[in-house]
């Protein structure tokens, strides 16, 4: 059985505050639990953040529009996003307090200059946003660090994804690609999910996993049953609060049942084999038909085709084995529809 890497995507979910990021922290780590056959399941693996630097965001202009709408945090774009960005101290506190509770630690770096929070501290893997595959300078910052690098495909053709592997690649392989669609929420006709099955074909030497922009859960988990290895999900603490991304993040409950169902899916998928599970035997020998008598049968009769047809339970002959039964002479008085069991006949 696989284990999918799940991580959780914060971004700014944390609204710029540092309590709200690790109470989302908190959440993820969680214990997962399956009630009816009573599974403790595996919880997420990751949480994620996002650093950007200002100075390397927008235009000036882009910066000083005013942002008048209900999820602004300020009067202008740029105080919005001043607002929401918190410094690399912030970012290693969170950091810390996922590593406490087991969590790995992911960073999506939006500029050279967010960097410096590697003087902080290492995360487990940084990720590249899709607007950032022709960023071919961050690549090769961000691949120089030998940190292994997670890949959204979101605004990126072939010709993208392939001169950022080519970057990378100079560096180290350890890459995994996320089949995305940059729409928010993805509307169903976009998604797509047979991308997954070409990004296996044809890059499977990487990771090839799922970033979510769906709402609900059930995209994650049929991405995972199409061989997806790394899901990636927004999540927040209460999707009613104020921001762009709350409404198209899963909550605690959602959460909670994307993870076990995930989970579940993995023990789902088995093996590529036909085979009897030990699991159905008892309802195999219950429920399926073995030969039997279909009037009263003396000893000394010799059974013909005529005297049998199939009857449950399933422990006595089957019918490709009438041969076993036909043309054979009974011992003993068998009633009428009863199985016939080899140690009634010669």
């Amino acid at each position: 059985m696989k284990s999918t890497y799940i991580i959780g995507e914060i971004g700014q979910n944390h609204n710029g505050s540092v309590d709200i990021a690790k109470l989302i922290v908190d959440l993820v780590s969680r214990p997962v639990k399956e009630e009816v056959f009573g599974l403790e399941l595996k919880p997420m693996d990751a949480v994620k953040m996002t650093k950007r630097d200002l100075r390397e965001e927008l235009t000036t202009s882009q910066m000083n529009r005013i942002y008048d709408t209900p999820h602004s945090f300020g009067r202008t774009y740029g105080d919005h996003r001043a607002f929401l960005e918190l410094d690399d101290e912030a970012h290693f506190e969170v950091y810390k307090h996922a590593k406490a509770l087991g969590l790995d630690f992911v960073e999506t770096l939006c500029s050279k200059g967010c960097l410096s929070l590697l003087n902080l501290f290492t995360p487990d893997r940084l990720k590249v946003a899709s607007r950032d595959l022709t960023n071919l300078p961050l690549l090769e910052v961000m691949a120089e660090t030998k940190i292994p690098i997670i890949l959204s495909t979101g605004m990126a053709g072939k010709k993208e994804l392939d001169d950022a592997l080519e970057v990378i690649n100079r560096y180290h392989s350890d890459i995994a690609i996320l089949h995305c669609v940059s729409q928010y929420p993805t509307f169903p006709d976009h998604l797509n999910l047979n991308t997954i099955n070409y990004l296996k074909k044809h890059y499977g030497q990487y990771t090839i996993g799922f970033s979510d922009h769906t709402i609900g859960i059930a995209a994650p988990v049929v991405a995972v049953g199409m061989g997806a290895e790394m899901i990636e999900k927004h999540i927040t603490i209460d999707r009613r609060m104020k921001g762009t991304d709350q409404q198209g993040s899963l909550g605690p409950d959602g959460v909670n049942r994307m993870i076990r169902d995930i989970r579940i899916a993995e023990r789902w998928l088995g093996e590529e084999e036909l085979y009897i599970d030990e699991g159905v035997a008892t309802a195999k020998v219950k429920l399926e038909r073995s030969i039997a008598s279909n009037k009263v049968l003396h000893p000394g009769d010799v059974i013909t085709e005529a005297d049998i047809h199939l009857l449950s339970p399933g422990d006595g002959f089957k019918w490709a084995e009438k041969a076993s039964v036909v043309g054979h002479r009974v011992t003993q008085e068998i009633p009428a529809n009863e199985i016939i069991y080899k140690e009634v006949i010669d």
